[in-house]
């Protein structure tokens, strides 16, 4: 899996409320468990249910974590007597279960599993002109399944109407099937910009 580019320093997001940027949050075996806002992530770690997890992979309670230096690249948050660097990974030491995980059948994870590109075609114009097309038409029997919708771009879905592909003579590039998507490769999916530190435990690079 190919990794994001490097997040936007936090020069460059002034406009973004340091309180709801993402933490990656990982179990006691460090298997990556969801992603908290850095407001969630300051009582996790201030109550001691958490310990902050540098670029060398040290833990850090709340106390140690405060000695840091907010560096340029970092985010930080004003506090009583200077400034606190926002952790990008928390480890929940005392937590080993890892979620269990479904995937809702919704047109983003549509998206997300098609990787934003017609079916039929293999374009990627954008989301706005992508469609969900029914493999099977809806008019003919077909359902709201995995394996029976795919995404499509409009001039191929026009193209397809309410015929199958066959009928069409379009091709589908793969066939389509329930992903098999666990926790981190969905927080990899889903995060817009995920952080240089969680790539170790999403497997990302």
């Amino acid at each position: 899996m190919v990794g994001p580019s490097h997040p936007k320093p936090a020069s460059s997001r002034q406009r973004e409320n340091v309180l709801t940027i993402p933490v990656l949050l990982v179990n006691r075996h460090y298997a990556p468990v969801s992603v908290a806002t850095a407001r969630r992530s300051m009582v996790l770690l201030y109550s001691g249910a958490a310990t902050a997890l540098d670029e060398h992979g040290d833990a850090h309670d709340f106390f140690s974590w405060r000695t840091l230096p907010v560096r340029e690249h970092d985010d930080g948050l004003s506090i009583v007597g200077g400034r606190l660097r926002v952790p990008r990974v928390l480890h929940l030491s005392r937590y080993e279960r890892a979620p269990r995980f479904g995937i809702r059948l919704t047109r983003r994870n549509l998206l997300l599993r098609d990787g934003y590109r017609c079916q039929y075609c293999g374009r990627e114009p954008g989301v706005r002109d992508l469609n969900v097309d029914h493999v099977l038409p809806r008019s003919r029997g077909g359902r709201d399944s995995w394996d029976n919708l795919v995404i499509a771009c409009r001039p191929c879905n026009l193209r397809k109407g309410k015929h199958t592909p066959d009928e069409a003579m379009m091709r589908l590039l793969s066939a389509p099937v329930k992903p098999r998507w666990n926790a981190a490769a969905h927080i990899a999916l889903t995060t817009r910009t995920p952080f240089p530190e969680w790539h170790q435990f999403l497997g990302t690079t």
